[in-house]
């Protein structure tokens, strides 16, 4: 076999595991695209009164160790 023949044969054989794994790759993400979608839970109700920000032990605690 010739220089040439070996490189065409071998890029055959590259191009065969090529599509091999792209038809596996499509194989194993089909499922998820045909399978319904999840379903959306209901959001929550707003608490009844704003907390807004809080100062809390922890957020004091990180103001203290960003001090210059």
């Amino acid at each position: 076999m010739s220089q040439a023949a070996s490189l065409l044969a071998r890029r055959k054989v590259f191009g065969v595991a090529a599509g091999a794994g792209a038809l596996a790759a499509a194989a194993a993400v089909l499922p998820a695209l045909t399978s319904s979608p999840p379903d959306i839970a209901e959001p929550k109700a707003p608490p009844e009164q704003r907390g807004g920000y809080q100062l809390t032990q922890h957020v004091l605690h990180y103001y203290e160790t960003t001090r210059v």
